[in-house]
C-alpha cells in the first residue's frame, strides 16, 4: 500500500541564528516543499530514490536494514550516511518499522529546486516523523540538530513566530497579511549556503551580550509583525540587518552586492547564500536580472497565504 506525506518549506524573516538561543524568530510557510511516498519492498533493503523539482534524480541508493539497525561508521560525510544517520534515530524512536518489515521502496519529491534552500532537509525528517508517527523535532535534535524552526514551517500552513523555551519548541500562529505585500519579493542568490559552517561561525562570534542582544531581537520581531506600513516595516529590517551584520563581524548583503539598489534588502537563514527578502517601491526583478540574479519570486507566488 501507498502511502504519501508532504511537508511545507521554510523562510525564516527575523530571528537567524539568535533562534538557537532562545529568541523569537518569525518565520513563513512556503508553497514549495516535499513529497515523501512509501511502498512495501522486499528483501530487508530499502530502495531509496530523490528527485528534483525537474523530474531528475538527484540522489539513489539502497540501504540494508542492517547497515540502519547495527551501528555502522557514518563519519564520513556523504548523502548515503546522512540518511542513515537519520534512519537509524528514526529506528530508536521507532523500533517497529524496521524490525517488523521486509523493506520498503521510498521517493522524495521536492516541488522546490533542490538548491534554494528551502528545507530539502527539514521536510525529509518532517515527512519521516509523519510516517513513523515520531516526534519530529527530536528526529531533528538526534539527527542534525538546529532550532526546529523549519520543522515548524513544515507543520504548519500560516505565519509562525518561534522560539525555544528550555529547549522545547514553543509555536505560536500569528496573523501576517499587510497590504504592502506587493511590495516583497524574494531573490535567490545563486548558491546554497552551509548552515553548519555558518552556525559554527555565529557561535563564535555572537555570544557576547546575549540576553541583550535576543531582548533587542525580539522587540525587533514584534515591531516587524506590528507594521501597518511598508516603510515601518522597512525601517524595522533594516534595523535588524544592522544588529546581525555587528553580531557576525559580517557586512549586509546590501553593503556587500547591492549598494545601488533603492530598497530594503533583508538576508534569510544563513547570511551570503540562499534567499533574500527585498522591499522596494518598483518591482525590481530587472534591477536583479541585469545583475545576474534571474529568480525573483513575487511573495504571493512562494508564501503560503
Amino acid at each position: 500500500m501507498k502511502k504519501t506525506f508532504y511537508s511545507n518549506g521554510k523562510l525564516l524573516i527575523t530571528g537567524e541564528y539568535l533562534v538557537l538561543d532562545g529568541a523569537k524568530g518569525f518565520a513563513l510557510p512556503t508553497k514549495f516543499g516535499q513529497n515523501l511516498i512509501v511502498e512495501e519492498g522486499c528483501n530487508q533493503k530499502i530502495e531509496w530514490k530523490s528527485y528534483d523539482s525537474d523530474g531528475s534524480i538527484w540522489f539513489e541508493d539502497i540501504i540494508l536494514i542492517s547497515d540502519i539497525i547495527k551501528p555502522i561508521n557514518t563519519e564520513v560525510e556523504s548523502v548515503t550516511n546522512t540518511l542513515i544517520t537519520i534512519l537509524k534515530e528514526a529506528f530508536l524512536l521507532n523500533p517497529d518499522f524496521l524490525t517488523n518489515s521486509k523493506g520498503y521502496k521510498i521517493t522524495t519529491e521536492l516541488t522546490f529546486p533542490k538548491n534554494w534552500g528551502l528545507g530539502t532537509s527539514s521536510t525529509l525528517i518532517n515527512n519521516i516523523g509523519q510516517w513513523l508517527q515520531i516526534d519530529a523535532f527530536i528526529l531533528l535534535k538526534n539527527s542534525f540538530g538546529g532550532s526546529g524552526y523549519d520543522i515548524a514551517c513544515a507543520q504548519n500552513d500560516c505565519p509562525i513566530v518561534y522560539h525555544l523555551e528550555q529547549g522545547n519548541p514553543i509555536i505560536e500562529k500569528v496573523p501576517f497579511s499587510p497590504k504592502f505585500t506587493t511590495n516583497i519579493h524574494f531573490v535567490y542568490l545563486n548558491k546554497k549556503q552551509n548552515s553548519k559552517t555558518a552556525i559554527t561561525k555565529y557561535k563564535r562570534n555572537g555570544q557576547n551580550n546575549l540576553s541583550q542582544v535576543i531582548t533587542l531581537n525580539d522587540q525587533t520581531t514584534s515591531e516587524v509583525l506590528a507594521a501597518k506600513t511598508v516603510q515601518a516595516f522597512e525601517e524595522a529590517l533594516e534595523k535588524h540587518e544592522k544588529d546581525m551584520s555587528s553580531i557576525l563581524e559580517t557586512p549586509t548583503i546590501k553593503d556587500s552586492l547591492f549598494p545601488d539598489f533603492s530598497g530594503t534588502i533583508k538576508s534569510l537563514g544563513a547570511w551570503g547564500g540562499d534567499f533574500v527578502m527585498v522591499i522596494s517601491n518598483e518591482n525590481p526583478t530587472e534591477y536583479f536580472t541585469q545583475k545576474g540574479y534571474t529568480t525573483v519570486i513575487p511573495y504571493d507566488e512562494i508564501i503560503l497565504t
